[in-house]
C-alpha cells in the first residue's frame, strides 16, 4: 500500500482531493492530505509529490505497432526538401552490407517543390542495392530499379487490384507505388523479420511508449505483430495494455480460433475486423462525393457498400465489431450506409449491439455527421493529422476543409470519440495529439494563435478524455480503467506542469515525469527530483 499526498490530481469523481491511495494495483481512496494521511497512518511508503499534476495514464486509440518499431530501425524520410531526403539514403545506404534492403520512411510529395522522387533518383544514392520506402501516409511507396526487378515489375506490368503503379507521361514507370494492391508487390519479396525479431522490436520499443506517458495502445498490424504481443504477454513481458484489431484477411484464422471482439484480458484483447473503404489524403486516394480541386479525380473507393455489408454480416454473427479506415467524404457516407444495414441486421438477428468504429473520419459530410451518434458508431480519430495536413486539405479540398478534422462538430452532434496518433505516420507522443486537438496550430505555431479552423479546437478535457477514458469505454472496460477513481486500476502519471494552467500551446512541450501502470512504477525520467 502506498500513499500519495500533496498533489494536483485530476480526478474528476474526487474533487478537492490532493491524496490518495494505491493497493494491490488500484486506487482504494481519495481526499485531503489530513484525511488520507490520518486515515492511513500505519502506511509505510509515503510519498510527498510536491504540488505536481497527477493525470490518469494515456491510451492511444490508433497505432501500427510492428510499423512503429520497424520505423526506428529505418531511414527517415520526412524532410522538407527531396534532395535532403536522398542524401538521407544515400548515408544510410552507405553503411549496409552490398545486397541489404534500403528502408526508409515518412516521406511526402507535399512538402517537397519537385513532386514525387523516381526509381532513378534512388539508384543513383543505393548503390546497386534494392530500396523501399513508405509515404508518410503508408498508402504509397518509392522503390528503385534494384527493387522492382526483384519483384518482377516491368514495363508491361497491369495495376493490380486495390492499387497502382504510378507512371509518367510517356507511360514509363517512376517507382512510386499506391495503396496496398501495388506495394505489396514489392513487399512480398523482401525478406521478412523472423518472429524473433519482430518480438525484440517491439518489446523494445514498450520503454518509449512509457516515457510518452501511454500505458495502452489499440493496435492495427498484422498477424507477426499479434503473434509476438501474444509471446511477450506469455511471458510476462507485455507490460503495455494492448487492444488488438484484426486484419481483414485474418477474419476466418481469428473466428476458427475461438476468438471474439473483447476476448482477453486488460493487458492484451481483441478490437474489432480492420477494413479499408478508401486510401488517404495525400496520394489523392481518399474516395470523396466530388472531385478534388482542380483535378478530375474523386479518388478511389476500396470497398462498396454491399461488400461492407456482406463482411460486417459475417462479422456481426461471428462475434466480430468492424474497425473502417474511411477519410473521403464519400467513403464515410458509404461506411455510414453499410453501418445503418447492419445495425438492422444485428438488431433483427438478436446480436449484440457491437461498439463499431470509423477509423479517421477525416472529411465528413455534413449531412452524415449526424449518422455517427445515431447508429452508436465510435469517431476514431488522430487529432495531429489536422495541423500536419492542413496545407494539403486546403489545396485538395478548398472551401470542404471546413468539413475536415471537425473534431468538435463530432462532439456537438453526440458522437463518441476516441484520440490516436496513427503511428508512425505521425509521431506517438500523445501530448503533440493533445497539442494539436486544442489548439489546431503546428508544433511551431502556425497557421497563428487561432488555429486551423478554430471553431473545431476541443477542450482540454475532452481532448484528455479522448486519450485515457474513452479509449476504455469503448474497450468496454470503462469501469475501471481509464480514470482516476475509486476502485479503478491505478494506472496514471506525474507530471511537472499542469496543462489545465499553461499556455495551450507548450502543451506539446510536456514530457511525464513518471509512469505507472496498476500500481508499478515502469518508468521515471532522468530529471525527476524525487524516487516515485
Amino acid at each position: 500500500m502506498k500513499i500519495y499526498y500533496n498533489a494536483n490530481i485530476f480526478a474528476p469523481d474526487h474533487p478537492g482531493s490532493t491524496a490518495f491511495v494505491v493497493d494491490h494495483g488500484r486506487f482504494i481512496a481519495f481526499g485531503t492530505d489530513e484525511d488520507i494521511l490520518n486515515g492511513f497512518s500505519n502506511t509505510v511508503q509515503q510519498i510527498n509529490l510536491n504540488r505536481k499534476t497527477i493525470w490518469p495514464g494515456l491510451t492511444d486509440a490508433h497505432v501500427h505497432l510492428h510499423h512503429l518499431a520497424n520505423s526506428m530501425a529505418m531511414v527517415d524520410c520526412e524532410t522538407d526538401s527531396l534532395d535532403a531526403c536522398l542524401e538521407r539514403i544515400r548515408q544510410a545506404a552507405v553503411r549496409l552490407p552490398a545486397n541489404a534492403w534500403v528502408r526508409g520512411h515518412g516521406w511526402n510529395q507535399n512538402r517537397w517543390e519537385s513532386g514525387y522522387g523516381t526509381a532513378a533518383m534512388l539508384d543513383q544514392v543505393c548503390d546497386g542495392r534494392p530500396a523501399y520506402l513508405t509515404a508518410k501516409s503508408l498508402h504509397a511507396a518509392w522503390a528503385n530499379s534494384q527493387a522492382l526487378n526483384l519483384a518482377g515489375i516491368t514495363q508491361s506490368t497491369p495495376d493490380p487490384p486495390d492499387g497502382a503503379l504510378q507512371r509518367d507521361q510517356q507511360g514509363r514507370l517512376t517507382g512510386i507505388l499506391f495503396e496496398s494492391g501495388g506495394m505489396a508487390l514489392v513487399e512480398r519479396v523482401i525478406p521478412p523479420d523472423s518472429h524473433a525479431e519482430v518480438t525484440s522490436k517491439i518489446k523494445s520499443l514498450i520503454p518509449s511508449l512509457w516515457q510518452h506517458g501511454l500505458v495502452g495502445v489499440h493496435d492495427f498490424d498484422g498477424i507477426q505483430c499479434w503473434k509476438a504481443l501474444q509471446e511477450l504477454y506469455q511471458k510476462g513481458e507485455l507490460q503495455i495494455r494492448v487492444r488488438k484489431n484484426v486484419p481483414r484477411d485474418l477474419i476466418d484464422t481469428f473466428i476458427e480460433a475461438g476468438y471474439r471482439t473483447d476476448h482477453g484480458d486488460d493487458w492484451l484483447n481483441i478490437g474489432g475486423i480492420k477494413l479499408f473503404a478508401d486510401g488517404a489524403l495525400g496520394p489523392q486516394t481518399a474516395a470523396m462525393l466530388t472531385p478534388y480541386e482542380n483535378t478530375e479525380t474523386a479518388g478511389t473507393l476500396l470497398m462498396n457498400q454491399a461488400e461492407i455489408e456482406e463482411i460486417g454480416k459475417f462479422a456481426s454473427s461471428n462475434g466480430f465489431a468492424l474497425a473502417i479506415h474511411a477519410i473521403g467524404d464519400l467513403a464515410n457516407h458509404v461506411v455510414l450506409n453499410a453501418y445503418q444495414t447492419i445495425r438492422l441486421f444485428e438488431q433483427t438477428k438478436n446480436l449484440p449491439h457491437y461498439r463499431h468504429r470509423i477509423e479517421h473520419v477525416q472529411i465528413i459530410d455534413p449531412k452524415d455527421l449526424p449518422r455517427l451518434a445515431q447508429l452508436q458508431i465510435i469517431a476514431s480519430v488522430q487529432p495531429v493529422h489536422a495541423p500536419s495536413d492542413m496545407e494539403m486539405a486546403d489545396k485538395y479540398l478548398g472551401s470542404r476543409a471546413q468539413n475536415a478534422y471537425a473534431y468538435q462538430a463530432m462532439l456537438d452532434s453526440d458522437a463518441e470519440l476516441v484520440c490516436g496518433s496513427d503511428a508512425p505516420v505521425e509521431p506517438i507522443n500523445p501530448f503533440q495529439g493533445i497539442h494539436a486537438a486544442i489548439t489546431r496550430r503546428k508544433i511551431n505555431g502556425q497557421p497563428g494563435e487561432n488555429g486551423w479552423y478554430p471553431e473545431q479546437r476541443l477542450t482540454l478535457q475532452d481532448a484528455l478524455a479522448g486519450f485515457s477514458s474513452k479509449p476504455a469505454e469503448i474497450s468496454n472496460r470503462g469501469s475501471w480503467l481509464g480514470k482516476i477513481a475509486t476502485g479503478y486500476k491505478a494506472d496514471f502519471i506525474i507530471l511537472q506542469e499542469d496543462p489545465f494552467t499553461i499556455d495551450p500551446h507548450y502543451v506539446a512541450e510536456i514530457r511525464p515525469i513518471a509512469t505507472f501502470a496498476e500500481g508499478k512504477r515502469v518508468y521515471l525520467s532522468e530529471t525527476a527530483d524525487a524516487d516515485y
